[in-house]
């Protein structure tokens, strides 16, 4: 078992790894810059893409699935939320069945990576999962909100960059034989 002595005994090991801190960084400038260009650009929208599942599922899925191997139980992530009933839900519910809500907390974010890679109204369904997720991920403290102030924006622009996209898609006359004198 890989642990790291300057982390406190349960506490999630790999978020403090350069290499994760690296990716999230890369994938979230690729987002936002993805995100300025994606309504002119089909190969903004699929870096976009590419962006946002590789953060999901490494920087998410593959983080999480790595640190429950080492045997974190993440009891320090809530600490700093804002509210204490956060805290404290976290403490009692989150922690002691940490493989559990930690495993399911990797399948989503591996599903909306996932979908998020797919094109279409796949990517769509992909994206309001990761919407949702940061949403939800702000109650958690001031670094969790300063990424979600970051990220929500660049988020709903390439959702509707891809459902502009779909629409057009759509729309877009066929073209037929020309027949005539």
């Amino acid at each position: 078992m890989v642990r790291s002595t300057w982390l406190r005994p349960g506490e999630a090991t790999m978020e403090n790894s350069i290499i994760f801190i690296g990716l999230w960084i890369v994938c979230g400038v690729a987002t936002i810059v993805a995100a300025v260009l994606a309504h002119r650009s089909r190969a903004a929208r699929y870096v976009g893409r590419v962006a946002v599942g590789a953060l999901f599922i490494v920087g998410g899925a593959l983080l999480h699935i790595i640190d429950l191997a080492v045997g974190a139980t993440y009891s320090g992530f809530a600490d700093p939320a804002y509210f204490p009933v956060v805290t404290d839900t976290w403490q009692a519910v989150v922690v002691p069945n940490a493989v559990l809500f930690i495993g399911l907390l990797a399948v989503f974010e591996a599903a909306v990576g996932v979908l998020a890679l797919c094109g279409g109204r796949w990517t769509q369904l992909g994206y309001a999962g990761v919407i949702a997720f940061y949403l939800a991920l702000w109650l958690f403290g001031w670094m969790e909100t300063v990424w979600v102030l970051l990220m929500l924006a660049p988020m709903l622009v390439l959702l509707r960059a891809e459902r502009g996209a779909a629409l057009a898609a759509r729309v877009e006359p066929k073209r037929t034989a020309d027949v005539g004198p």
